[in-house]
């Protein structure tokens, strides 16, 4: 398998994740039709499976691990951390859940259940596929050529820095979350496959190009300090939680689809409506909290190493200083002598 093929497959999880979206398959209720009512079995067995989320997936997890080993082989001393390959793993399985379970067969008929669909996606797959660091890896594998040619111009690239400058990226996310529930766009989500898809696109994309600044390990046209990533982070909450009062708090269903579905199971069209509020207010806050706990985290641990560092350096400077003043009394002490001796 050579790694041209596979650098088209991992540079950027942006890139070798959303533009299958675009493509897959319609969800199993779309329209007006409802399904039955959720059994344990449904739940356990009700996976889809769809060929064009679950193959691209799939083979992203192949070429992943595949890059994971040529990268072991070649630097045994410094080998890929299996907590990287296991969040970005996990990052898959985690679109998988949402795109592929019985959630997603529920998603155009529960709004609560359409929430979690994009809570997975924004705040569980796209942070694990940020923290597995392919934009590293596969730096790393690939050769000086390759790297030349192929993954930094990309990195380099003017649209690049533009879609990843923070202030672009803050407002993507937020507009996207906000665009997304307050447009016709949702509700022609719940009717149409294909914009149902489309906004899936816009769910992960928005949330990788978020992610990457905030918790990323790879390199980056634009790199953040860890007071500013705590801010950019931080400012991100509050619109989420406005966003989650503002649907859990409407008096009436904001969505036609979910008014003018017949079912007779399940939660009222409101309870329904706050349930998924909630699930964003909750789901949202929660991770953003913990973000900002990790990099507070990462900002000690940078700062702890930065000390043993210079603590380090002054020790050696020490050592040295020490190793000079031993030879110069050494020295001192011979020419003594030498002096007595030529006295006598």
């Amino acid at each position: 398998m050579p790694l041209a093929a596979v650098s088209a497959v991992v540079p950027l999880a942006a890139a070798s994740v959303t533009v299958w979206l675009a493509a897959a398959g319609p969800a199993l209720a779309h329209g007006d039709e409802v399904p039955p009512a959720p059994e344990l079995a449904t739940l356990v067995t009700g996976w889809s499976f769809e060929p064009l989320v679950a193959l691209p997936l799939l083979v992203t997890a192949l070429a992943y691990v595949w890059l994971v080993r040529r990268v072991d082989r070649a630097h045994a001393a410094t080998p890929v951390p299996v907590s990287r390959v296991a969040c970005f793993l996990g990052g898959l399985g985690a679109i998988a859940i949402a795109l592929e379970s019985p959630i997603a067969a529920y998603d155009t008929t529960l709004f609560s259940l359409h929430m979690v669909q994009h809570v997975v996606l924004m705040f569980v797959a796209a942070p694990l596929l940020v923290l597995g660091t392919p934009i590293t890896l596969l730096l790393r594998a690939a050769s000086h050529g390759q790297r030349m040619r192929y993954v930094l111009p990309v990195l380099h690239s003017r649209a690049l820095r533009v879609l990843t400058f923070p202030v672009v990226s803050w407002l993507f996310f937020a507009g996207v979350m906000w665009g997304t529930h307050f447009s016709p766009l949702f509700d022609a989500s719940l009717e149409e496959p294909l914009v149902h898809d489309l906004e899936h696109l816009l769910f992960l994309g928005a949330a990788l190009l978020f992610w990457w600044p905030a918790i990323g390990r790879d390199p980056s046209p634009w790199r953040l300090s860890h007071p500013a990533r705590i801010l950019y982070v931080s400012l991100q909450m509050p619109q989420n939680t406005f966003l989650a009062l503002a649907i859990f708090s409407a008096s009436t269903p904001l969505y036609a689809h979910y008014a003018n579905l017949v079912r007779a199971w399940g939660p009222t069209v409101l309870a329904d409506q706050q349930g998924a509020g909630a699930i964003m207010w909750v789901a949202g806050d929660l991770t953003f909290l913990a973000a900002m706990l990790g990099v507070v985290v990462a900002w000690m641990s940078d700062e702890e190493r930065t000390t043993a560092r210079r603590e380090a350096r002054t020790e050696a400077e020490r050592a040295a200083i020490r190793e000079r003043e031993a030879r110069l009394a050494e020295r001192l002490a011979l020419e003594a002598q030498a002096g007595i001796g030529a006295e006598r």
